[in-house]
């Protein structure tokens, strides 16, 4: 399984709101929520790169992998 990470990066930046998030990473509200919950199926390359650029973090930092 792959997991989020974003809650915690969040958390570090002290950002409480996935609208604020949105607005200053160009990312939909809706894909960051889904990522945020861990309910999303897949991920787009731009919105990796836009939250690793936002973040200043890697792939790793950001999506993880957990074995089953």
């Amino acid at each position: 399984m792959i997991k989020s990470n974003l809650p915690m990066l969040m958390a570090s930046r002290r950002i409480r709101s996935i609208n604020k998030l949105a607005k200053e990473t160009g990312v939909s509200a809706n894909a960051l929520g889904r990522l945020y919950d861990g309910t999303n199926v897949r991920i787009d390359y731009s919105t990796i790169e836009a939250l690793c650029a936002y973040f200043g973090c890697t792939i790793g930092e950001l999506l993880e992998y957990v074995p089953d």
